[in-house]
């Protein structure tokens, strides 16, 4: 009798290692590259999720569109709550792949055969700015985000219990971005909002501004060749430089837009600062006066202007033009 229960006892084993289960004692993805299910256009709520893809595992992070990834040089800590931070680790009965976890219904196949819950611990996630060369001398462009994801003290509930590991590199998520085309709907001219003192360019989708012109910038008196007008730029006083983009599906820009006063549509979808100084050089403004019969014709260029997002910057370049704003003498 022991003899054949000895015997039904291996069956029983041999039977349990036979059922293709997947078991795993520590999760490792370190030579995974992190992908993303996307975010589809327009969208700004609900929940993004990352993974990463190993044959018959799957490492899922969800954390909030918007607030998760946050476009801007920094770095962000979140905790996990099970609810809008999510982490979990999955083991499944054969091959997954992304239809798995991003299809609006999934493949019934394959099956999920243990699950690990993350109940506690945080994301750290430390995001830099992708730059790019722009199209003019000196110019630069931002072409996207790098996000390195780093998960701390997290504790998982597994089939056997709790297990705490210290820290997890998720590794590094890649966003791109289409670079800013900043060519306004017409290069050779350039808009005086006199009420408001203002000089700006536009498209339909963005604008450049000088806010608080000093009084003399635009004055109808010709300058001397190879000497403009120059004015440094400020933050809080006179000569401030704004680039600032329409939201998407807010509207489009016209020049009814700016004057006598800035209407409400389109709505800012960012904002961008020029700086006075960057890397020791002075952002500046010069304006060249020329006079034909009685008309007066002020071309404003930017000089070595850079401007800031948050802790994002990029370049408009060595010698970004405005236009050319066009005045008759009184």
């Amino acid at each position: 009798m022991k003899k054949y229960a000895s015997l039904l006892l291996f069956a029983l084993l041999l039977n349990g290692c036979d059922d293709g289960d997947l078991v795993v004692d520590t999760i490792d993805f370190a030579s995974v590259e992190p992908a993303s299910c996307g975010i589809p256009t327009g969208t700004t709520s609900g929940n993004s999720l990352i993974y990463k893809l190993k044959d018959r595992e799957a490492f899922l992070l969800q954390m909030p569109i918007g607030s998760g990834l946050i476009e801007n040089d920094s770095t962000y800590t979140y905790d996990i709550n099970n609810t809008s931070y999510r982490l979990l680790y999955r083991a499944y009965d054969g091959a997954v792949a992304t239809d798995n976890l991003c299809s609006t219904i999934p493949p019934s196949t394959p099956k999920v055969t243990e699950e690990w819950i993350a109940t506690g611990g945080k994301i750290k996630i430390q995001s830099t700015t992708t730059i790019g060369d722009g199209p003019i001398e000196g110019s630069t462009r931002v072409t996207g985000y790098s996000h390195t994801i780093f998960l701390n003290d997290i504790t998982f509930l597994r089939p056997s219990g709790s297990q705490t590991n210290e820290q997890y590199n998720f590794g590094t998520y890649k966003t791109t971005i289409t670079p800013a085309n900043l060519t306004f709907n017409d290069i050779n001219v350039a808009y005086n909002c006199a009420e408001r003192k203002e000089i700006y360019n536009y498209n339909n989708s963005f604008y450049i501004m000088i806010e608080n012109i000093s009084d003399d910038m635009l004055v109808n008196v010709e300058t001397e060749t190879g000497k403009p007008r120059t004015y440094d730029i400020t933050t809080s006083g006179n000569n401030k430089v704004f680039y600032r983009t329409a939201e998407a599906g807010s509207g489009t820009i016209t020049n009814n837009y700016f004057c006598p006063t800035r209407a409400t549509t389109p709505t800012i979808g960012e904002e961008w600062k020029g700086l006075p100084v960057y890397e020791n050089v002075k952002g500046t403004i010069e304006v060249t006066t020329t006079k034909n019969a009685q008309i007066y014709f002020h071309a404003i260029v930017l000089r070595n202007v850079v401007v800031q997002k948050e802790n994002s910057k990029f370049k408009l370049g060595n010698n970004f033009v405005l236009g050319t704003i066009t005045k008759t003498a009184q």
